[in-house]
């Protein structure tokens, strides 16, 4: 193990100044409407890529000739209007277990009636690398009015419960006010426990709005419209989420239990309608809003905070990217500050939806291809702290000091982090040693 991260020490880098670019992540793959990336953690490099129509693929990364195979095939039960539609195959999620128990669950859409469906299923007994599908097992179902406004997303957080974001239902400016009533699941994020074997699901005892005799008590945070993709940055815990604007605004919110977002009184920091009067009071604003339709972009994709090794300048902040024009951009944030932008790119690629690899490096989905993001960035060693191109003793002191409380810049952070298990603590402190000492 400690020559494994000698070996990372002298392989890993940080750039003083960067241009970012993207690559074909596997050239050789083509994939039909991709919508989505996840790695199961579960050792095993392997990576799950989501089609609309209702195929989940799995590529191995570990394979000589990247290839990639069916996993699972829904396509018998996952319903969609033809053409363009913000329906289908929309989300997967590993339980936090999924190593031992084979259990993962899907949200697609169904119709008769149109809803939005939350399954569970468990891979082939003789082979992983098959979902069985006829394990499948409903855990919720939620009718939707209209076509689009799905949400889509799933995932299990660190407290080990199931997070499922619900669009507003539909149409244009929420019509039928889901958006603000607690009596529907639409237009929130819910929050379940689906470890009780007697039930499909249970509710978290400490879920905000478990005691309010006028809200379902699945409702975790509520108020939004269509959000599009979220994500926890394991370093702070922080749930982040990119909800989809309606004419004006589209914005990214930290999603903390029992706020109202707004919608559809408010579009980002702005009332709704535009021009209108609106009472803001009980409303939590966005983390960060950005005008649509100028020049060019139409509509959010949320990302990831980035927790990778390949990109030390993005270390920390916030990616994501937007649908029509594939800027990407990087939001930095810091709490009792104001976040600052940065653009990165302009892709020109159709981005759908990111995802991490099992090194949490950074992935997209983009027209039939999934793509890496990187960078020219000029070279140092991971664990060199003051940039001498050395690791010695004033590297170990900084460490000590950091380990006391001294604040670290964001370089400082990276490079102290020599486990990457975002903190920095005594056992950097013992494998930036033994560099020294094998040296």
């Amino acid at each position: 193990m400690k020559n494994y991260f000698i070996t990372l020490f002298l392989n890993i880098s940080i750039g003083l100044s960067q241009n970012y670019y993207v690559e074909n992540a596997f050239p050789n793959l083509n994939f039909t409407d991709p919508v989505g990336i996840y790695h199961p953690n579960d050792e095993s490099n392997r990576l799950f890529i989501l089609e609309q129509q209702g195929i989940i693929k799995l590529v191995n990364t570990n394979s000589n000739e990247l290839t990639s195979n069916i996993f699972l095939d829904l396509t018998p039960i996952v319903n969609q209007d033809p053409g363009y539609t913000e329906e289908g195959l929309l989300g997967l999620a590993f339980h936090p277990n999924f190593k031992e128990n084979g259990y993962f669950y899907v949200n697609y859409t169904d119709y008769n009636p149109k809803r939005n469906v939350i399954e569970r299923y468990t891979i082939n007994l003789e082979d992983p690398n098959i979902g069985d599908p006829q394990s499948g097992l409903i855990i919720i179902e939620v009718e939707q009015p209209y076509t689009n406004h799905n949400g889509g997303q799933i995932g299990f957080g660190p407290d080990g419960y199931l997070y499922i974001s619900f669009g507003d239902g539909g149409s244009a400016g929420d019509p039928l006010e889901h958006g603000q009533n607690l009596q529907t699941l639409l237009g929130s994020i819910i929050r379940i426990d689906v470890d009780d074997q007697n039930y499909n699901y249970r509710i978290p005892s400490d879920n905000p709005f478990i005691s309010n005799p006028n809200a379902l008590n699945e409702i975790y945070a509520y108020g939004l419209r269509n959000m599009w993709r979220f994500s926890w940055d394991n370093a702070t815990q922080l749930l982040w989420g990119a909800d989809v604007g309606q004419y004006g605004w589209e914005e990214i919110n930290i999603i903390k239990p029992g706020l109202n977002y707004g919608w559809n009184q408010m579009e980002g920091n702005h009332c709704y309608p535009e021009m209108s009067a609106c009472n803001t009071e009980g409303l939590e604003p966005p983390l960060y809003e950005y005008a649509l339709y100028v020049n060019g972009v139409c509509s959010i994709t949320g990302g990831y905070v980035y927790r990778g090794n390949l990109l030390p300048s993005l270390y920390g902040k916030y990616i994501y990217g937007d649908w029509c024009t594939g800027d990407i951009w990087s939001l930095s944030y810091t709490v009792n500050e104001e976040p600052s932008n940065e653009k990165l790119i302009s892709s020109n690629l159709n981005i759908t939806s990111f995802g991490i690899d099992y090194n949490n490096e950074i992935l997209f989905t983009a027209n039939s291809n999934i793509y890496r993001l990187l960078s020219d960035e000029q070279l140092f060693q991971l664990g060199d702290i003051n940039q001498d191109e050395q690791i010695n003793i004033q590297d170990i002191v900084l460490i000590i000091n950091f380990i006391l409380g001294n604040q670290s810049s964001q370089f400082e952070f990276w490079s102290s982090d020599l486990n990457k298990d975002n903190i920095i603590d005594i056992l950097d402190l013992v494998l930036i040693i033994n560099s020294v000492l094998d040296n």
